[in-house]
């Protein structure tokens, strides 16, 4: 679940990415990268938070007004491979330099035919590094077939055979040295890619391509569109656009963008991140009532931040109190995102303080967005029980995550999750809570799709027991 961004136009790429890479951050901390080109390809990559990676040094030497950046948030593959850090890039043809989200659930049959048929050699365990070495080789026997001719012709061609090989979801952005930038999004659309465009103090158009919209406004860009599911945009360096859908097939973005990943101000496939979270918790609230007539918290916490919206939506529709009863420090990194259980842990108690006064002798619900492994949310239910917490209720936004992700969310196996494993009460006693309620898949789906006008079909949840829209691992 990366965030990439893609920038072309007559202005210096390099800090415009590292902009945008500061505002994806919390899409992926295990590293980034940058890649601008001119004459030739300039890179940087590293492990670790953006601002720690970048100096000015390095800014200095990416020189160019084209580029592409990918923060890195690893898939169980890329975990045990430290190089595998995009962007990746390879001199044949032209020059492409390529960043990916998402995640394949057919690379090893893709590298087999990578490596014995098409003489190209991968040297990371990355599925974005497969993409490109499967894209450029597309690409290149079809320069050898014919003439130049029109370029987007033979982009779209070497699109349209990924999308023929290539099952799972992804993301992709990939700039052409002499040529321009390339994007496009898997048949289903389950990665997000959405375009901006603005037009400099020369008066040419400049345009970016993003997993998110959350940096358009503080680099002056206007949200154009989102990228189609199945389709492929090529910006040349004279800032001409051309675009394709190259297949259709059911729109199923990953529901778990509205529930964690976004940020609450962007857009995701015209739908508001932030009301689609605000109505996550109005049925929340909706379902309590249902469920438990007048039983009422003294007060709603959120666990800070994602919950924040749901828990103050579920506040108003019960008529409760609601409080910043943990206090979160800015300065640590997302715990569901780290990478591994033990940093996970001591992240929860390094991350959130709870409040006294909030909690002492009060009967108390924490909303969390979701319950994926169990054991931070153990953690908080702790913390607020040694806070004094006369009682206290669990409450998810997300439904019982049972199935594992094959699409880029590290959930690699049931094993690691607590509800493919336990039944309600189980969990409820795991936590140490009084009461637990789980919103309900159909809820959920509501509410990202009530409201915006997008072209959803239905959202992919298949970690929420839903079909897996794009394959499955073998």
């Amino acid at each position: 679940m990366s965030g990439i961004v893609g920038i072309i136009g007559d202005s210096p790429a390099a800090t415009q990415l590292y902009d945008s890479l500061i505002q994806l951050q919390h899409r992926g901390q295990d590293g980034a990268g940058i890649i601008t080109c001119n004459e030739r390809l300039h890179f940087k990559t590293g492990n670790g938070y953006v601002r720690d990676i970048f100096q000015q040094r390095h800014m200095q030497r990416l020189e160019g007004v084209m580029g592409i950046a990918h923060n890195k948030y690893p898939n169980s593959s890329e975990k045990i491979d430290p190089y595998a850090i995009q962007p990746f890039w390879t001199s044949v043809p032209y020059g492409i330099a390529f960043a990916h989200s998402g995640g394949l659930v057919n690379k090893e049959e893709l590298a087999s035919l990578i490596v014995t048929k098409r003489r190209r050699y991968l040297n990371t365990a990355s599925d974005g590094e497969v993409l490109m070495q499967l894209f450029s080789s597309e690409l290149e026997n079809r320069l050898v077939e014919k003439s130049e001719g029109d370029f987007f012709e033979l982009i779209k061609e070497s699109v349209a055979s990924i999308f023929e090989l290539a099952r799972g979801s992804y993301s992709v952005l990939a700039l052409i040295k002499g040529k321009g930038l390339i994007a496009f999004r898997d048949l289903h659309g389950i990665k997000p890619l959405v375009m901006g465009k603005r037009v400099n103090s020369k008066g040419k158009e400049e345009f970016i391509i993003a997993s998110e919209d959350v940096m358009f406004y503080m680099l002056g860009y206007t949200f154009v569109r989102d990228i189609e599911p199945g389709e492929v945009v090529y910006i040349d360096l004279e800032g001409k656009v051309a675009s394709k859908r190259l297949a259709i097939k059911e729109f199923n973005p990953c529901i778990f963008e509205y529930v964690y990943f976004s940020r609450p101000d962007g857009m995701q496939n015209s739908v508001s991140v932030y009301r689609s979270r605000l109505r996550m918790g109005q049925n929340l609230g909706k379902r309590w009532k249902a469920l438990y007539n007048d039983l009422r918290p003294d007060v709603i916490i959120p666990a800070p931040a994602t919950a924040n919206t749901m828990a103050l939506a579920m506040a108003k529709e019960l008529g409760t109190n609601y409080s910043d009863g943990l206090y979160k420090n800015p300065f640590i990194g997302r715990t569901f995102i780290m990478s591994d259980q033990l940093q996970r842990s001591q992240g929860v108690r390094y991350k959130l303080v709870p409040q006294q006064l909030e909690i002492r002798q009060k009967v108390v619900m924490i909303v969390d967005d979701s319950i994926v492994r169990g054991t931070t949310s153990k953690e908080i239910v702790t913390m607020v029980r040694n806070f004094g917490a006369k009682e206290v209720y669990f409450v998810s936004a997300c439904p019982p995550v049972i199935q594992s992700c094959y699409y880029g969310i590290d959930i690699p196996t049931k094993d690691d999750l607590i509800a493919a494993n336990k039944d309600e009460a189980q969990i409820r006693e795991y936590l140490g809570v009084e009461k637990l309620m789980f919103q309900t898949v159909e809820d959920l789906i509501e509410a990202v799709t009530r409201k915006g006008e997008h072209k959803i079909d239905i959202p992919c949840h298949a970690c929420l027991g839903g079909p897996y829209c794009g394959g499955v691992i073998a």
